[in-house]
């Protein structure tokens, strides 16, 4: 794999890891870089992107469902109200990660955003969307960085607020998963669809 976009089973170019297995076409296709809002979808997808620190992104997709069955579709406030009992529960259930500092900073993460004002996630983290003319398209997976100065400072500015579990990488994850960048490869198909 040269790392630059490549034909799927209909012919059309995407990045090549949107094609490395089945589960991640459609995932490639209709979600990855398209903009989300909302604190509750937000939320998700921070969890996520915390449960998948040093794991591979399929092994998260591939217990989506999962997740927001044990987590209450990520309902900031329902998440909020778990208790001890709900951390035990979380703990043994194996249609999730049962990474105990994972389970338990999903939980305090929780407990905070259900005191800020509705909509202050989803604009705290879209603030540090970079403006997109300063982003070139990668035109190969080596271009594509993993970490950038707005993702430390989304970083930096989350944690100052109490969140857990966010460092600069999970914060650039997150900002590519949920369009405040688009880093699909330059002749992708999914290149500026939003």
């Amino acid at each position: 794999m040269t790392g630059e976009a490549i034909p799927g089973p209909d012919g059309r170019l995407r990045c090549p890891w949107g094609l490395s297995t089945e589960d991640y076409v459609a995932y490639h296709d209709e979600e990855w870089g398209r903009p989300v809002h909302g604190d509750d979808a937000l939320f998700e997808r921070l969890c996520l992107e915390a449960f998948q620190s040093g794991l591979s992104w399929i092994t998260i997709l591939r217990r989506r469902e999962g997740f927001r069955k044990a987590f209450s579709g990520f309902r900031i406030a329902d998440v909020a109200g778990f208790t001890d009992a709900d951390r035990e529960r979380l703990l043994a259930d194996e249609g999730i990660i049962r990474n105990r500092a994972k389970v338990d900073a999903t939980l305090a993460n929780a407990k905070l955003l259900a005191d800020w004002s509705p909509g202050e996630l989803d604009a705290l983290i879209w603030s540090h969307a970079p403006d997109p003319a300063t982003r070139p398209a990668p035109r190969t997976l080596a271009e594509v960085p993993a970490v950038t100065d707005e993702s430390t400072a989304l970083s930096k500015a989350l944690k100052k607020r109490g969140l857990r579990f966010i460092g600069p990488t999970t914060a650039y994850a997150l900002m590519q998963a949920c369009g405040l960048v688009d880093d699909h490869l330059a002749e992708c198909v999914a290149r500026g669809v939003r």
